[in-house]
């Protein structure tokens, strides 16, 4: 099992190219599934959730191949197998992302109940409801979501869906699957990430009719069938603050090439509240910090919340900077029960953190020392990185399987910013 070997207290010079979002190229790749004409992606991550995926949609019959330029290119022109099976999703739970498409083009799918990081419930019930609403008939059998049109129909039909809650991976469901339902579908409390008008452009391009996408409503006239087209995977936000957060902890210099200030506002507020300078440049961000983060920085206290709040999928990496920086903040996690699994890791090298059930009480230190640590999710695993660029001494990161799921070559990518990071088994 690899591990990452991390020789801690070097500042971080230069400029890293933020790859594709995950979040983005993970529903984009299953939005072959609506077309039997080819779709080119260009800036898709080298991700391991990403390769799953792909290897998810060939099973189906979708040609997918990446060309001598590094696009994706994808057809589904002949599927012959509408299901997405356990063994193939069970690290991964954006697979339950092919249920929408394979219902509104085929009218019936197989897809097993997914897996992915074990940060807490991620309920597939409101995908479920909210294609019930648009016509469809989905149980719930030995671990997979087996659904199929009801009353004899040919196409979904269009449905005002309200979710109970704020849900990324359902709006993008719904998304996809009423561009080929019939008549107009209204998504209320739809999710506002980045990702979601990335996906709805992508859609609009194979000849969708979406508006609204980017706020809380969105309108989708059903078409009756869409196109091929050719897409540019937006940046991923998330590793772009991880970035941001290393830079910050260690010191340094570093411009972050297509990082996009604007889908990283709560984030890089909070950090320029710190100390950290943060500029707009041509074509990304500069991130500076004069480092150690103890001597200049100030710990913030935050909440987690939906965008355009501050991600859930930043907290472990802003916690770790938290952690070396002067004063103490309190962290509020509200939307994973179970992500603070990287908090007891922190403690080995040195962090002074109390959790209080959702609340983490960080008191910074002046610095922490080398260890072994375990990764134990995500974005755990790259805050953990985070700390061992911070620590003195040798840091071991095992089980970075995780990272390799969401970050795309990040330890290349901080050897070449200057880090003493190395990866061995």
């Amino acid at each position: 099992m690899d591990k990452l070997l991390i020789r801690g207290g070097r500042p971080l010079l230069g400029s890293v190219a933020i790859a594709g979002a995950k979040n983005a190229a993970l529903p984009e790749l299953c939005a072959a599934l609506l077309t039997a004409d080819t779709l080119t992606l260009s800036n898709v991550p080298r991700l391991q959730d990403v390769s799953t995926m792909v290897k998810l949609i060939r099973h189906m019959g979708v040609t997918a191949e990446r060309n001598d330029a590094g696009d994706m290119v994808l057809n589904a022109g002949a599927l012959h197998s509408p299901e997405a099976p356990y063994e193939l999703v069970k690290t991964m739970r954006a697979s339950v992302l092919a249920l929408g498409p394979l219902l509104a083009r085929f009218g019936h799918a197989k897809v097993s109940l997914p897996g992915g990081c074990a940060i807490g419930t991620r309920p597939v019930d409101q995908h479920i409801k909210g294609l019930q609403a648009m016509g469809a008939v989905i149980d719930v059998e030995q671990g997979y979501m087996v659904a199929r049109l009801k009353d004899g129909r040919s196409r979904l039909k269009g449905a005002r869906i309200a979710t109970d809650m704020v849900t990324v991976t359902g709006t993008e469901n719904f998304l996809m699957a009423a561009c080929l339902a019939d008549g107009e579908t209204v998504l209320e409390n739809a999710a506002q990430e980045p990702e979601i008008p990335d996906l709805a452009e992508l859609l609009i391009a194979m000849g969708a009719k979406i508006e609204g996408h980017g706020s809380s409503r969105i309108h989708i006239q059903g078409v009756d069938q869409l196109h091929g087209a050719s897409h540019s995977v937006v940046a991923d936000r998330i590793e772009a603050g991880t970035f941001l957060c290393a830079v910050a902890a260690t010191g340094g210099d570093v411009v972050l090439q297509h990082a996009r200030g604007d889908h990283l506002e709560a984030v890089i507020d909070k950090l320029r509240d710190a100390g950290v300078s943060i500029e707009a440049v041509q074509g990304g961000l500069r991130v500076r910090s004069s480092g150690p983060a103890f001597a200049h920085l100030k710990a913030q206290s935050f909440r987690t919340t939906e965008y355009p709040g501050f991600p859930t999928d930043m907290q472990a990496q802003f916690m770790v900077l938290n952690a070396v920086s002067q004063g103490s903040a309190k962290v509020t996690e509200t939307i994973f029960e179970n992500r603070f699994m990287h908090v007891n890791e922190l403690l080995r090298l040195g962090a002074h953190i109390q959790i209080d059930g959702k609340v983490a009480m960080v008191e910074g230190v002046a610095k922490l020392s080398g260890a072994t640590v375990m990764a134990t999710d995500l974005r755990a695993s790259a805050s953990l990185v985070i700390a061992g660029l911070v620590a003195s001494g040798e840091t071991v990161v095992d089980r970075i399987y995780h990272l390799d799921r969401g970050y795309d070559r990040m330890e290349d990518k901080l050897r070449a910013l200057g880090a003493d990071i190395e990866r061995s088994r």
